[in-house]
């Protein structure tokens, strides 16, 4: 009789590890949801297990792992990934008729029904998973059919009774959580942008190219414009930049909006204080060429810190130290919620532009034994390398989500220690901006892109 129960008891205890095996595996492999609202398609799903009883869930952003602001209850807990962004035309409806409260109420109606139907899914697969080794199992035991439909229906039973405290009772107030949402933003707790101001003065009918972003398009460092205004001078703009490459090779009248120093926040979409002048958003401005049929972004590395960074791991022995590290991951974070707003704002252009969005260059290259001087070793270049790959994938999959297009210019063979390189050195006016040979080569990459129609 002894021998029995302990017995049965492995076999219990068997089928419990095996479920909640299960249910660990079935979180991992089970396919999120879609659920579009907002303008907006979220795929919901479940974060990776945690062994605690409350915290944060997940949300993907452009390739990375943000932690929301609500906390769940439960070791299941939700994950977000943002897929698809556009301005529908039942979006567009509702904000012009002013109907906010149906718009926000759908976003988060429709977060927890998919989270819903994800538990279900998830249910299934953790029960799937479950039957097929207890199905092998008896099998090879050769167990009565009464025998093995009664432990496949306990594993199926365990499996669902583990679910049921997943989902169900820990996790009982995760759909209402959801259905409080009204934004990303409330997930994430990040406070929304300022709307764009309207921009002052006349339509510009005949620009054709608009560029927006940092000191690369700006062309910094490289030759000044022939009849600067004072905006062009506070911005650094040059002759050289890619954006008049573009305009000369194309014959086009391109509206170069780019500044030194500019970040999404600070000159985009809203204003950049440069000393005693003030430049207005840059998109406010884009909005005026209400012909443009091009839009040339390029952003990112100063709301990054990128300057910094490179300047901080030069100096240090070491690049990728845990305070560096989490440096540039809270700024990539940050950088990614700010990202999607621009991208929202460009989708929503009434000109509907082709949108090309330009990643970061390797300044480096192959051969790096020229900076050993600026403090910068192998292995210290390797990080960084790291760093702006990090960089250009959250650029490249915003893009694609938003249905633009991403650019890579190629220096290969012309980075820093080369004989001709693009990039300028640490004796030049901007190190590790283009040279006026490197803005030509982003402007080639950019031409490529540009669809039959635009160019």
């Amino acid at each position: 009789m002894r021998r029995r129960v302990a017995v049965a008891a492995l076999y219990v205890l068997g089928l419990a590890a095996l479920a909640l095996g299960a249910v660990w595996l079935a979180v991992r492999i089970t396919p999120l949801q879609p659920v579009s609202a907002a303008g907006q398609t979220v795929r919901v799903g479940a974060a990776p297990l945690e062994w605690s009883l409350s915290g944060p869930g997940q949300l993907d952003l452009f390739g990375q792992s943000i932690p929301t602001r609500p906390h769940f209850d439960g070791p299941i807990r939700p994950r977000l990934e943002l897929t698809h962004i556009e301005q529908d035309a039942e979006v567009a409806r509702l904000l012009r008729s002013g109907d906010h409260d149906r718009l926000t109420l759908e976003v988060g109606r429709k977060l927890a029904a998919g989270w819903v139907r994800y538990g279900a899914w998830e249910t299934a697969v953790a029960a799937g998973l479950v039957l097929l080794p207890l199905a092998t199992w008896t099998g090879l035991r050769r167990m009565p059919p009464g025998r093995t439909i009664l432990v496949l229906a306990g594993g199926v039973a365990l499996v669902a009774a583990v679910n049921a405290v997943g989902f169900y009772l820990l996790a009982s107030e995760t759909p209402q959580a959801l259905r409080e949402v009204r934004s990303l933003q409330d997930l994430v707790g990040d406070s929304p942008l300022a709307p764009v101001p309207r921009a002052e003065g006349p339509p510009l009918g005949d620009v054709r190219a608009v560029a927006l972003g940092d000191s690369t398009a700006a062309g910094t460092g490289n030759g000044p414009l022939p009849d600067p205004g004072e905006l062009d001078t506070a911005c650094q703009r040059s002759a050289d930049s890619y954006p008049r490459a573009l305009a000369r090779a194309n014959d086009w009248r391109v509206l170069n909006l780019a500044c030194s120093g500019a970040t999404i926040r600070d000159g985009i979409l809203g204003v950049q204080i440069l000393g005693d002048k003030v430049a207005p958003p840059q998109l406010a401005q884009a909005r005026r060429a209400t012909e443009a049929s091009v839009v040339l972004v390029s952003v990112g590395a100063n709301d990054v810190r990128w300057a910094d960074l490179v300047k901080l791991c030069a100096a240090s022995p070491t690049c990728d130290d845990r305070a560096s590290t989490a440096f540039f991951q809270n700024r990539l974070a940050r950088f990614a919620l700010d990202y999607r707003t621009l991208l929202r704002q460009l989708a929503a252009l009434p000109q509907d532009p082709a949108v090309l969005v330009n990643e970061y260059y390797d300044p480096f290259g192959p051969d790096v034994d020229c900076l050993r001087e600026e403090g910068l070793t192998r292995q210290k270049v390797h990080v960084l390398r790291s760093r702006l790959a990090a960089l250009n994938a959250v650029l490249r999959q915003g893009a694609e989500t938003a249905g633009f297009t991403p650019v890579r210019p190629d220096f290969t063979g012309h980075g820093l220690c080369s004989a001709q390189p693009y990039v300028q050195g640490a004796t030049d006016r901007a190190p590790l901006h283009p040279t006026a040979a490197g803005a030509l080569a982003i402007a080639l990459a950019d031409q490529q892109a540009l669809p039959r129609d635009a160019q």
